[in-house]
């Protein structure tokens, strides 16, 4: 066998590959075993059938090309190995030349892995937000605490923002009634524009057994993105009433005896929260730094291919939630053309992210053990709710081993690049990573404590009366 490499762009080859017919022999002679195996005629056993037979009975061009069908892929994983190319996607193979008795010409087009210089990356710098919890930060989260055991009381005068109201809701397109956008009795707060567009305005002003028609466009449902219009009938409205903040509000809302030290255990929790917000920063911040520093010429194939799976993705969750992308579009104050730009150049981000982190895990020399891999199969499984065995399985089964280990090995090399990094927070001040992991560490352990208190907790003792 010989075979040529020919340099196509940064990612993508054209390999030609000669095979005398010799070299082919031993795959003709198994597609007629084959066939053999497949075929009945009268006076042979199932299998004994002889190639000439073969020949009258079905003809030669069905064997031959069940031959090349076989040894094509073996042959051009041959010349990837013999040339070292290291490849990315499915090939393109052509068939070029081929008579029977002479040779076999074939050429494959293949993205491969674009050659990355890597820049310096040791003491990449990076400023995360500051850890300091402010006053204003409790008082945010004591009033989301007042807000959950708020009370509803009715009120005799026209509802207006931060009210729930009881409403019937209608809409016509063309004249007929919408069926999914209608419904009775149902709790809104107005102001929270979580219904039909144009809710809000319609509502705000109105007092109970007041209606009242407007114009709109329906986000999601059948009718998603068509324009309807809509009649409110407020049925009741009523004010939230939140509690007193004083200490019988801290004994009600929580296990402390005082506001002082329920706000003592907010302030230490958020606390140890923004620590770890500064370690997922400082992740994020350092990948972002380090691709800002390299050029990556990007396969088109693979990138096509990951677009068009995003897409489908995204087709996919917006059709199980009922809405069309236009209508998810304008919730986002974005066209769809502005959508699927990002979705491309998310595309694009995340696979030059894969290379970039590929090529410094090659550089420095990082692997995989078996403890890597047990780790992260036990952390996946505790996500998914399975057993760890059951989900190592599926992984095996799925051939998603590998897929796997490379991801492992991405996050290692991050990890490695996070290390040497100079991460400081917005007032100058050095962040330490270590901290901020035991900091993780301790509240994993927290949450396994009560994870265990809690099951203690539901286990009748069977030595007790």
């Amino acid at each position: 066998m010989k075979s040529a490499v020919e340099t196509l762009g940064p990612t993508r080859v054209k390999l030609t590959v000669e095979v005398p017919y010799e070299e082919l022999e031993p795959a003709v002679n198994a597609a007629y075993r084959k066939v053999a195996q497949q075929i009945r005629v009268k006076g042979f056993r199932p299998g004994k059938v002889p190639p000439r037979i073969i020949d009258q009975q079905v003809g030669r061009a069905p064997v031959l090309e069940e031959a090349i069908n076989e040894a094509v892929p073996g042959l051009y994983g041959d010349a990837l190995r013999e040339h070292e190319i290291e490849i990315i996607g499915h090939p393109e193979i052509d068939i070029t030349e081929f008579e029977d008795g002479d040779k076999l010409v074939f050429t494959a087009e293949v993205d491969v892995r674009p050659e990355i210089d890597l820049p310096e990356y040791d003491g990449l710098p990076v400023t995360v937000d500051d850890a300091e919890v402010a006053d204003s930060d409790i008082d945010e989260q004591i009033e989301g605490l007042r807000d959950r055991f708020a009370t509803l009381a009715s009120v005799e005068r026209a509802a207006g923002t931060g009210d729930y109201v009881s409403i019937d809701l209608a809409a016509t397109v063309n004249g007929k009634p919408v069926e999914d956008a209608s419904a009775n009795n149902l709790s809104y707060e107005v102001g929270s524009d979580s219904l039909v567009a144009g809710l809000d305005d319609a509502i705000t002003g109105l007092s109970v057994g007041e209606s009242k028609e407007f114009e709109t466009q329906l986000r999601s449902g059948d009718a998603g993105g068509e324009k309807a219009v809509a009649t409110v009938t407020v049925k009741a409205v009523k004010e939230k009433q939140v509690p007193e903040l004083d200490d019988d509000f801290a004994q009600t809302a929580s296990e402390f005896d005082t506001i002082a030290e329920l706000r003592d255990d907010i302030r230490s929790r958020m606390a140890r929260i923004k620590t770890l917000t500064q370690g997922m920063q400082a992740r994020d911040k350092v990948l972002e730094a380090l691709l800002a520093k390299v050029d990556v010429p990007m396969p088109a194939h693979v990138l096509g291919d990951e677009v068009n799976y995003r897409k489908q993705q995204m087709d996919e969750q917006l059709q199980s939630a009922g809405l069309s992308k236009e209508a998810y579009a304008e919730s986002q104050d974005k066209t769809v053309e502005e959508i699927d730009k990002e979705i491309e150049d998310n595309a694009a981000e995340a696979i030059k992210a894969q290379f970039v982190l590929d090529a410094i895990a090659k550089k420095e020399e990082l692997g995989v053990d078996e403890s890597d891999l047990t780790d992260q199969i036990v952390r996946r499984s505790q996500q998914m709710g399975v057993r760890a065995d059951q989900f190592a399985q599926q992984i095996v089964n799925s051939g998603q081993l590998g897929a796997l280990m490379s991801e492992i090995l991405r996050g290692k090399a991050l990890a490695l690049v996070l290390d040497r990094a100079t991460v400081t927070d917005e007032s100058g001040n050095p962040v330490d990573l270590d901290a901020i992991g035991r900091t993780a560490e301790a509240l994993e352990d927290e949450l396994d404590d009560e994870v265990d208190d809690d099951l203690d907790d539901g286990v009748d003792d069977d030595d007790e009366e």
